[in-house]
């Protein structure tokens, strides 16, 4: 993945771009921010690791992180859609997981889900299972997989 390459297709596009992460702690908007120039497309980024953050600060409905929990694709796409919301941008990731050590027999280690909002889109969500990696390649590999998807979001449309 070229960072570069996804910044200019989101200028080329008058794009910006919004992230809202959960275990990746800001590892996305991090990564789009190292790139000298890259505030022409990122406002900002939400790091939302508690509930309360998610509710708080995006709108996470209560009734969402009871019935699905906070690593579910339900949740990703409000995250998602909260931060297309709250930054008015063009397109919004939001990450979502367990990056481990640990997990349950429901919800194991390396589960992580993603949203990606943007404007004149239906949201679109994906559940991936990375598997138990290890905490740092699970968040490497989910912070990868949310630079992807935005790429190809900007690749395929006319965000």
């Amino acid at each position: 993945m070229n960072i570069k390459d996804l910044l200019r297709a989101a200028q080329s596009k008058n794009a910006t771009i919004a992230t809202a992460e959960s275990c990746t702690g800001g590892m996305v908007a991090a990564a789009l921010t190292d790139i000298p120039g890259s505030s022409a497309v990122v406002d900002r980024g939400f790091v939302t690791y508690s509930n309360a953050a998610k509710m708080q600060m995006l709108g996470v409905r209560p009734e969402t992180l009871r019935e699905f929990g906070a690593v579910s694709e339900e949740t990703a796409r409000e995250m998602a859609d909260g931060a297309l919301k709250e930054a008015g941008t063009q397109l919004a990731i939001s990450v979502t997981g367990i990056a481990g050590p640990g997990g349950s027999e429901h919800k194991p280690e390396g589960r992580v889900c993603f949203g990606l909002a943007q404007i004149g889109a239906e949201t679109r969500t994906e559940l991936v299972e990375f598997g138990a990696l290890g905490r740092d390649k699970v968040r490497l590999a989910s912070r990868d997989h949310a630079l992807a998807m935005l790429m190809q979001a900007l690749s395929h449309s006319g965000a």
